[in-house]
């Protein structure tokens, strides 16, 4: 199995700056292929923010390109997410996320990230 664990989350104001980490641990991280974060806001579905794979491409939601950027550390299965120029609209609980070549997929607890005034 895969167990995820993040960290970085928290309050800042609108323009503001967050850097989210992820560290995925377990018996099958060798499978994994595909890291990311998705974000959940209150009373809505969840999205997808960003994703790197093992081969260093990226996908990103349109509403965060230019602002955010993901990363892996492979030698660690860890996943970052640097995020800039905050908006009130970002404000959601970012959750990391693992696929594997399997085709499982593994979820974190989530963080909160509030960005408001």
């Amino acid at each position: 199995q895969v167990q995820l664990v993040e960290s970085g989350g928290g309050w800042v104001q609108p323009g503001g700056s967050l850097r989210l980490s992820c560290g995925a641990s377990g018996s099958k991280i060798d499978e994994i292929y595909i890291m990311g974060w998705y974000r959940q806001a209150p009373g809505k579905e969840r999205d997808l923010v960003a994703v790197v794979t093992t081969d260093r491409a990226t996908n990103y939601a349109d509403s965060v390109k230019g602002r955010f950027t993901v990363s892996m550390d492979r030698a660690t299965t860890s996943v970052y997410l640097e995020m800039t120029n905050l908006k009130p609209e970002d404000t959601a609980i970012y959750i990391c996320n693992a696929y594997t070549y399997k085709d499982v997929d593994y979820w974190g607890q989530g963080t909160q990230v509030t960005v408001s005034s």
